[in-house]
């Protein structure tokens, strides 16, 4: 990579900020461009001296002269919905190769010679991500990392970013499933959080989800031993995966949260024999956390506690996972319980964006029924018996049809009032299959909490401001723009 000229397209984004970051420092001469560098990924990408030019052109990529760059690093969501998109074009007249961002991160995280980490699963794999790198930088370890979510300034080396440049023996990853996203990772620790169906628009159905994740475990990389997988045995869909995996070459590790006592998981097994268990409890929780018993770390089985500051069940899943992970990378236990503990979240999850006027407003990036069942509960754990509005900017129009009755389900349970901001549309052509009045119909229909769809996200911001009232939580939740609806609530509030 040292001495190639790289280009990535659109990174302003999450995913291919964290790509030209991680090129810069892998010695590539690296270029930068997106439709417009208003975003929160684009100080990070500048501070690692990269400019992010706005707009697209063909002039990116190549000249008079031919190709002035030699990869061309891009979204899949942009070759699927654009293939004749002015860079792509050019960078296939010009003969420069095409290819996801994904790889660029993969290829630098090769530079540094360190053990890849790739953390995998339907939801929540950005807090989980940004756990282990910050226990693992906690317990000295300097990992590198890209992480879908804002790492914070003492982490990330800075400035908040995604990427994390390291010198250590670890380099960790997001891994996304979608459209094979995480195809150019081989890793050699593999976490796999849970697996249930979403993205309607390249998983047929549940099962689809589930053969994903078989083939890419299978194609994990040891690096001269056995890979290991570390996998939540106690969600039903990351279960089948394990199942599917009895002929598979490598190690296991099996996680579970049990309900009470300290009963191991179910027994999967590989070609190498049964998983290793390790096994958690929830001891305690209330609006300050969660007490977590955890078992199995050490080969004397001895309970260690420890006191997570994240809500929520799903979070209690998350640290058992992550806490499987630095075990098998060597992390002695008390580092372990002391990352646990110390972490704080990362970026637009169950992000506090601040109190107004007796109303706390937080931001989440949940857009899977799961997710969102899951996050509420969290907020009920922190903020219990005050009134919860959940405002949610549904995730593309295939996806909201495809899971109606099941996010209207959770909606109308879950929560006291409901707002539906515009469906953010982002890859989706189609966008007549739903609508957020639909949704929010289905969630009346449902008999529980009420539910109304504003408008756009600026409407939706407006529509809140003079129905909440002191004491009232809102959570901001969707994976577009739905950031905004939170920011301007918070200072409409304020200025009142």
């Amino acid at each position: 990579m040292s001495g190639e000229r790289i280009h990535v397209v659109g990174a302003a984004g999450a995913g291919a900020s964290a790509a030209a970051i991680l090129a810069a420092r892998a010695g590539a001469a690296t270029t930068a461009c997106d439709r417009s560098a208003d975003s929160r990924y684009v100080p990070a990408v500048e501070a690692a001296g990269v400019r992010v030019v706005e707009g697209h052109a063909a002039s990116h990529v190549a000249g008079s002269g031919g190709p002035i760059v030699d990869r061309l690093a891009v979204t899949k969501a942009l070759t699927s919905i654009d293939p004749d998109h002015a860079e792509l074009r050019a960078a296939r007249d010009a003969g420069v190769s095409i290819e996801p961002w994904q790889q660029v991160v993969a290829d630098a995280a090769a530079t540094t010679g360190a053990r890849l980490v790739g953390v995998a699963g339907t939801h929540g794999k950005s807090t989980t991500t940004g756990w282990l790198v910050d226990l693992l930088w906690r317990a000295g370890r300097d990992p590198g990392a890209f992480v879908g979510a804002l790492l914070p300034p003492a982490v990330a080396g800075g400035v908040p970013s995604t990427a994390r440049w390291g010198a250590g023996p670890e380099f960790v990853v997001e891994a996304d499933e979608y459209a094979g996203n995480f195809d150019s990772y081989r890793p050699a620790l593999t976490l796999l959080l849970n697996a249930e169906w979403d993205h309607p628009d390249v998983f047929a159905d549940e099962e689809a989800v589930l053969a994903a994740f078989e083939a890419w475990i299978r194609r994990s990389d040891g690096g001269g031993g056995p890979p290991t997988l570390v996998v939540n045995a106690g969600n039903p869909g990351a279960g089948r995966v394990a199942a599917r995996l009895g002929d598979w070459q490598g190690r296991m590790v099996a996680v579970a949260l049990e309900a009470a006592g300290h009963e191991e998981p179910g027994g999967p097994r590989t070609a190498l024999g049964p998983a290793r268990h390790i096994a958690g409890r929830v001891a305690a929780s209330d609006p300050s956390g969660t007490t977590l018993e955890v078992r199995g770390l050490e080969p004397a089985a001895d309970t260690v506690l420890a006191r997570i500051v994240l809500p929520g069940r799903h979070n209690a899943q998350n640290a058992l996972c992550v806490a499987a992970a630095a075990a098998e990378l060597g992390v002695p236990t008390a580092a372990i319980v002391a990352g646990l503990e110390a972490f704080r979240g990362v970026g637009r999850r169950l992000e506090l964006k601040g109190e107004a006027r007796g109303v706390v407003v937080l931001d989440d990036y949940a857009h899977h029924p799961t997710a969102i069942a899951e996050t509420l509960a969290a907020v009920r754990q922190r903020y219990p018996g005050r009134r919860l509005w959940a405002v949610y900017e549904p995730l593309t129009y295939h996806r909201t049809a495809a899971l109606l009755d099941r996010f209207a389900d959770v909606l109308a349970t879950a929560a006291d009032e409901v707002a539906i901001a515009d469906i953010w549309a982002g890859r989706d052509p189609d966008t007549s299959i739903a609508s957020a009045e639909r949704l929010a119909a289905a969630v009346r229909s449902r008999g529980g909490a009420d539910a109304t769809a504003p408008g756009t996200v600026e409407q939706t911001s407006d529509w809140l401001a003079p129905r909440v009232r002191p004491g009232d939580v809102v959570l901001v939740m969707g994976g577009g723009h739905s950031y905004l609806i939170a920011e301007r609530l918070i200072a409409v509030l304020h200025a009142r």
